[in-house]
């Protein structure tokens, strides 16, 4: 008798934390901050290929929406969704066949690539257009603020990966205002990635 009236109350405090609280906390599912491995090249993006020492190698390109570049001799060099770095190494391995130890970087001259949408129940809702990585706080910011019929806890990102199988998956994540502005925010106030959405129902 003494172990079913634990049970119940056990079971009587879960309910009631539950009707108090709301629905658990979301678990992020993507890491806080910057991808580790800098910024990643887009279509659009402007960039300064130069070839040391050879100014006919040497051009600036913009990546097109195939995600690729053309630079003399060796063509087209895919450059969407690497760094600027990675993207200077690919072009000497390719230069390598036609010039002795090429060095090469690449400097991005503009960003253009880095964009997100806000939906929903903000103030100017739309597409923005970034110039650096931007968290879900600032977004929103951006996007004017909350109206006052807002579901802040309610929020989702939008967000489209790849499978292992190379075909793209759509991604919803789940987010809570009062999560964002809690003393360990920080974990929850991702950077966004270029083309995710925000919902705010």
């Amino acid at each position: 008798m003494t172990r079913c009236k634990h049970l119940f109350f056990a079971l009587l405090i879960v309910l009631m934390s539950s009707l108090l609280l709301g629905c658990p906390r979301p678990d992020v599912i993507v890491p806080p901050g910057p991808p580790e491995e800098g910024f990643l090249l887009g279509p659009e993006d402007v960039l300064d290929v130069v070839v040391w020492k050879n100014e006919d190698l040497s051009k600036e390109v913009v990546i097109r929406p195939d995600g690729k570049v053309s630079l003399p001799l060796i063509g087209d060099v895919p450059a969407a969704g690497l760094t600027a770095d990675q993207l200077a190494e690919e072009i000497e391995e390719r230069y390598k066949a036609f010039k002795e130890n090429p060095a090469v970087s690449v400097n991005v001259i503009e960003v253009n690539s880095y964009y997100v949408f806000v939906v929903g129940e903000v103030n100017s809702p739309g597409k923005l257009q970034m110039k650096s990585y931007t968290t879900i706080l600032q977004a929103v910011s951006l996007a004017g603020g909350f109206t006052q019929f807002a579901s802040q806890n309610d929020i989702r990102i939008i967000r489209n990966v790849l499978n292992g199988d190379g075909k793209v998956k759509e991604l919803r994540i789940p987010v809570r205002y009062d999560d964002l502005i809690s003393d360990d925010g920080a974990a929850y106030n991702v950077t966004l990635q270029s083309g995710d959405t925000i919902v705010v129902p």
